[in-house]
């Protein structure tokens, strides 16, 4: 079997609802997005809310700074609620 690959045998082996074949670190899932956060890192006082609240794990933490990783950010907007000092934007992809 191929990493990753999940096969069934037989159609009652299949879930009823839909979901991931691998964790969110295994599926990059970036390309879903039609709009991505950036951060303003001259307002951003690094209080890593942002990475608290991030529900795919997407950002990380750099030389003190959150880094967003976009081959996982799906841009569900979380961490442009949740950043106390509004230094996240979305913008539309591919601009």
């Amino acid at each position: 079997m191929a990493k990753g690959k999940i096969i069934y045998k037989r159609a009652k082996d299949i879930p009823l609802n839909a979901m991931s074949v691998g964790s969110m670190l295994f599926n990059k899932t970036g390309a879903w997005r039609n709009v991505k956060p950036i951060i303003d890192y001259d307002n951003c006082i690094k209080c890593m809310i942002c990475w608290k609240f991030c529900p795919d794990i997407c950002i990380v933490i750099e030389d003190e700074n959150p880094v967003i990783d976009y081959d996982y950010c799906k841009g569900c907007a979380v961490c442009v609620v949740e950043c106390p000092k509004k230094c996240i934007s979305l913008v539309e992809e591919g601009r």
